[in-house]
């Protein structure tokens, strides 16, 4: 059974043992935690609460991983590129180890919820004292006063919690863009995903508690919200009386603020038209959907096991495309699934060539160990699939210059985010979430600003401000 629980006393008073230790253990004047996040948003929004821990413990935080006390790696088992970056970073950090006993190196994330990298870390990295998966983070007060105190290395997992766990103390990072999450795991079980067996099955969290969230975040000055989830749209699974996605977002708009609120990522299978109008009718909704089509192909949705096929991804493009004139859309492209053929590939290219994306984020099949299709027939060499994927940038390219062509002299409301790279310029992003840079004080940075468009490049346009 599915519950809702708030982390427990015990392990708010391992905070206070863990900071009554490090009191003593620190290398410098305070404790120094060193937190690095891969992966999506979720692991962001995971380490921020991590961090919001730490903090209570009396950490401070570092960029450098050299003055650190605690090093934790926060990591994303979605593709192997990934894991391998994981992994020659962790063993980069052996002669620091070696150096300095006294620090506690640390990894948390999807990859530990994998058995046999979990193995592989106990095996070959002994210098490793903290492993921990996805579902043991209301645990982790209790897993690093273990370890700090007893000295011996502490191994957890356990993905089959299916409990969700509320009052977790968050750290954000920024102060102008916030995550929140709404839900955590995943029921799809796409043949190339191996999310739901590192995140486990759809949990949501209690409408009540995401308002109150919202509501503090927007009373805190955040002005870009995004709700997280892996399929956002079957949020509410396991709620009794089971409320709606396009129910939820409603409420969140009906917050009072001046701020724009996001969300991803968006299933097509769950994605209706009762959202979409949502959107339209909203007052903070921003006028972007990420929702992720993978291939245009129907024979390949079907081995992908997606629960969609073409016509009905372009129904409900075209139907936001009507109800939202101005909607900007983005997806996420996987090349050369096994079995795929060029004809299949082809078909995702006319498709792409049909929607008209703003952008895409793009992919070369990863085979990840324990999915259905890592155990598939992939005839197609790595060389040609790389061909296919070159193709398919040079196409998105040109819709995506195209599409920036469009907007020079509009009047777009943007976002002030962070300097850009040029003195004198800021970078912010419009409702669609497409870049603009353009001459400004660092005083406007967090603001919404009215910028008129007068140049565009393939990804990012140029502008000036209006007032």
């Amino acid at each position: 059974m599915r519950e809702t629980l708030m982390m427990s006393d015990s392990q708010m008073e391992y905070l206070n043992l863990i900071a009554e230790v490090m009191s003593i253990r620190k290398r410098g004047e305070e404790p120094l935690a060193y937190v690095r996040t891969y992966g999506c948003q979720q692991n962001v929004a995971d380490s921020e609460r991590i961090k919001g821990m730490l903090g209570k413990a009396g950490y401070r935080f570092t960029e450098n991983a050299e003055d650190a006390d605690f090093i934790l790696f926060n990591t994303c088992a979605v593709r192997e590129h990934a894991e391998d970056r994981v992994f020659g970073n962790v063993g980069a950090l052996k002669n620091l180890k070696r150096r300095h006993p006294q620090i506690l190196i640390a990894l948390c994330g999807c990859m530990m919820e994998q058995e046999h990298v979990a193995k592989r870390i106990h095996d070959s990295f002994p210098f490793v004292g903290l492993v921990f998966g996805t579902h043991c983070m209301h645990r982790f007060p209790e897993l690093l006063y273990k370890s700090l105190v007893d000295g011996t290395r502490v191994f957890l997992r356990d993905n089959d919690d299916q409990n969700v766990y509320e009052g977790i103390p968050t750290s954000r990072d920024g102060q102008i863009k916030g995550w929140l999450p709404i839900m955590y795991g995943c029921d799809n079980f796409c043949t190339y995903c191996i999310v739901p067996y590192v995140r486990g099955r759809e949990r949501s969290r209690e409408p009540g508690i995401i308002l109150s969230e919202a509501r503090e975040m927007i009373e805190s000055g955040y002005k870009d919200i995004t709700l997280l989830g892996q399929n956002v749209n079957s949020y509410g699974k396991g709620l009794t009386p089971r409320p709606t996605f396009s129910g939820l977002i409603g409420e969140i708009d009906r917050i009072p603020g001046d701020y724009w609120l996001r969300f991803m990522t968006s299933h097509p299978k769950d994605c209706t038209r009762e959202l979409i109008d949502t959107i339209a009718d909203s007052e903070h909704i921003s006028l972007h959907l990420h929702l992720p089509f993978q291939s245009g192909s129907d024979r390949v949705l079907k081995a992908m096991n997606r629960h969609y096929d073409r016509q009905k991804y372009l129904d409900i493009v075209n139907y936001a495309k009507q109800r939202i004139p101005d909607v900007s859309l983005t997806s996420d492209v996987i090349v050369g699934f096994p079995g795929e053929t060029y004809e299949d590939f082809q078909q995702t290219l006319s498709l792409i060539r049909e929607v008209g994306f703003t952008s895409l984020f793009t992919f070369i099949f990863s085979p990840r160990n324990g999915t259905p299709a890592a155990q598939m027939d992939d005839p197609v060499s790595e060389e040609e699939k790389g061909r296919w994927f070159r193709e398919l940038l040079d196409t998105q390219e040109e819709i995506a210059a195209a599409r920036c062509a469009s907007m020079v002299g509009r009047l777009e409301k943007v976002l002030v985010e962070e300097r850009a790279k040029k003195p004198g310029r800021l970078c912010g992003r419009t409702s669609g979430n497409i870049i603009v840079e353009f001459d400004g004080d660092d005083s406007l940075i967090g603001s919404f600003r009215h910028v008129r468009i007068t140049r565009a490049r393939n990804w990012i346009l140029t502008g000036e401000l209006a007032e």
